[in-house]
């Protein structure tokens, strides 16, 4: 009784998958909203029964996308059921809620990661270069246009275009670490309140304030501004590359630990709860707060500000 109970389960479980992957397939407008749910089948599923019976339920849905997709389809249910069924497999050990994102967020890395490599390798498509190629194309065509109308394009305003579409070719890696860590958050933020619903204990969050990186992070983030700054690596080389990676990630950290210390800040003085808000929306619109943000974020790791001046209430 109970194995017919689980091949029910599985069995409506794949028609919703189903159902939600052909709407982010064909109805493009509400599918890149929908599409943050192809992965809650795949949770509820393994949160219940276990890694072991969710790698059979994975391949079933992605026989069946095969069936009812196109190709697009298999790379979806691939990405979003591999994430899904290792965050619901995490959830049922009862890990943290912080280990169940990390650790679907690197699984969600991961298969941007190979789905591209195979693109490249197997049918020479390379998603990275066709989208920084039509974003020159756009600027070239802006640029002729200004011209057949008679004015004369600002240098300084293309060159600023073109050295925005450089820094994006430099940082793509950086950029897919942190759009994986985007997506998983907005995924557990849309899926755990159902998994709730259906009677799957999820941990709680523990609150942003408590936030604390590890202080090697630190040391890290001051060895690549070392090396920066010592090696000057050319323009275009791996040395280049790789620094430029490591800082911008190191950088959004202590960004990140930065925020965590106003939030922190605010709750020991008793403050309102938007007034860290205001603090982080205007540091993303003001560079110059976002800069001072950074530098509160590498004294609180560094010096232990929390503990070492505040007591906890």
């Amino acid at each position: 009784m109970n194995n017919v109970h689980k091949l029910t389960e599985g069995a409506v479980l794949l028609a919703v998958f189903t159902v939600l992957l052909l709407i982010t397939l064909y109805i493009p407008v509400i599918g890149v909203a929908v599409n943050l749910f192809l992965a809650l089948p795949f949770m509820m599923y393994s949160a219940r029964n276990g890694w072991k019976r969710a790698a059979i339920f994975t391949v079933a849905a992605v026989l069946l996308s095969m069936i009812v997709g196109s190709l697009l389809a298999i790379p979806l249910a691939l990405g979003y059921g591999l994430t899904g069924v290792v965050m619901g497999s995490l959830i049922k050990a009862n890990k943290s809620r912080f280990v169940v994102y990390t650790a679907g967020s690197l699984v969600f890395l991961g298969n941007l990661i190979l789905q591209y490599a195979i693109a490249v390798a197997l049918f020479q498509i390379n998603f990275i270069e066709e989208m920084l190629t039509a974003f020159r194309e756009s600027i070239e065509m802006s640029s002729s246009m200004l011209e057949r109308m008679g004015q004369e394009p600002d240098e300084a305003i293309m060159e600023q275009f073109e050295t925005a579409v450089t820094m994006v070719e430099t940082l793509m890696p950086s950029l897919l670490v942190m759009a994986s860590f985007i997506v998983v958050f907005f995924i557990m933020l849309v899926s755990i309140p159902i998994l709730k619903r259906f009677g799957i204990n999820v941990e709680k969050w523990k609150p942003f304030r408590e936030l604390t990186l590890p202080k090697s992070i630190l040391w890290y983030y001051l060895i690549s501004m070392i090396a920066s700054m010592v090696m000057r690596p050319e323009e275009g080389t791996y040395w280049y590359w790789a620094l430029a990676n490591l800082v911008y990630v190191l950088q959004f950290l202590m960004v990140l630990q930065g925020f965590a210390f106003i939030f922190y800040y605010s709750h020991y003085k008793g403050f309102s709860k938007a007034v860290p808000i205001i603090a982080v929306v205007l540091a993303l619109l003001m560079p110059l707060i976002l800069y001072i943000v950074r530098i509160l974020g590498i004294i609180d790791l560094g010096f232990d500000l929390r503990n070492r001046f505040f007591k906890k209430k």
